[in-house]
């Protein structure tokens, strides 16, 4: 099993734009307040529209491939280190979610945990349980109720800091619950195991990306144009869309990670030496700072200016890209003067 250091950067371009896609649709939510509010501006409608739970999961794909090739190098010392990670994680991730309803960093904490334990599997087995979370997930939504403790008007969920509401936020019906988003990086193992530095892999991801999302896009028009009754309840299992996250979403999503993932390692072989690359591997790396940034520094701006809800999807749009520009420069500056992020340094010190 050959890793060379190219794929990384390829990977840190992922990164760097499942980052950007996630901004967009965080600003978007709290600017507009809206899961699917329309703004006078197509464009940045359709854009926000198609990363809603795109980005994330990409992120979260991204997650398990970084945990799948750092076990290449270390097999013993990964529990223990993924646990304190883990850990770390959840504490902050809870901090960060009494300012910011959306977290995902406390979900990841578990997407960690339970995935250091999972690395001995083979990828048969991976895969098998993939579409095991996926199918527990179907059987819950029919069984239990997806809209307990949700106001989706105001996208708030009470009863998270009890623990029967965290435990269902955390399994079931949150933000990325363990059934299915746990799959995403389950996805992420997996392909941390194929040869990620090699053209024909990368096409083929390309490949298999795109079928999986126009096939999920193709699948849920017809189901919910013509299988299930406009007025059905079952409606939403024709839906592509992160909440509830249905197969097809799953689906959908796992494709469009695959996509992102298998462009930027195809073009960062040939733009690896060229100046905007270099600009934005900085800030791929430090995900984790900006993740926390875009949230305290970004949502306490918009806060402090008056701009939290009732703005257009346009002014969010413009909102997060200037974040993001300003978040690059940021990232590409600090690595100038130290080599981690300020959010990966105090893990790695803490943790090991």
């Amino acid at each position: 099993m050959h890793h060379g250091s190219e794929r990384l950067i390829g990977l840190d371009a992922a990164r760097y734009f499942a980052f950007v896609g996630m901004v967009l649709v965080n600003f978007d939510v709290v600017m507009s307040m809206s899961y699917g509010v329309q703004s006078n501006w197509e464009f940045a409608n359709q854009v926000i529209g198609q990363l809603q739970g795109r980005a994330s999961a990409t992120f979260v794909v991204l997650a398990g491939i970084g945990l799948g090739l750092s076990s290449f190098k270390r097999e013993s010392r990964t529990v223990n280190v993924t646990i304190k990670r883990a850990i770390f994680l959840l504490i902050l991730g809870l901090l960060n979610m009494s300012i910011f309803e959306g977290d995902i960093l406390h979900y990841y904490a578990f997407y960690f945990l339970f995935g250091a334990f999972l690395l001995p599997c083979s990828n048969r087995v991976l895969v098998a349980m993939i579409g095991l979370l996926n199918i527990v997930f179907l059987v819950m939504i029919l069984s239990i109720d997806y809209e307990s403790g949700w106001n989706f008007e105001e996208l708030t969920y009470s009863g998270f800091w009890t623990i029967d509401g965290f435990i269902r936020n955390l399994f079931f019906n949150g933000f990325h619950p363990v059934f299915p988003w746990f799959g995403f990086f389950l996805l992420g193992i997996v392909l941390s195991r194929t040869l990620l530095q090699d053209r024909q892999v990368q096409i083929q991801l390309i490949t298999w990306g795109l079928a999986a999302v126009v096939f999920s896009e193709i699948v849920s028009f017809i189901l919910s144009g013509y299988l299930i009754p406009a007025d059905s309840e079952m409606q939403f299992l024709a839906a592509a869309d992160s909440i509830p996250p249905m197969p097809l979403y799953f689906f959908a999503a796992s494709g469009a990670a695959l996509l992102v993932i298998g462009s930027c390692l195809l073009l960062s072989e040939r733009f690896r030496r060229t100046r905007t690359f270099s600009l934005i591997s900085p800030a791929g790396r430090q995900t984790l700072t900006l993740y926390i940034l875009h949230i305290v520094v970004g949502m306490g701006f918009i806060d402090a200016l008056g701009l939290t809800g009732r703005q257009t999807s346009s002014q969010a749009f413009v909102a997060a890209i200037m974040f993001c520009v300003l978040a690059t420069i940021f990232a590409f500056t600090w690595s100038k003067w130290f080599g981690r992020g300020l959010a990966e340094s105090l893990m790695r010190k803490l943790t090991g």
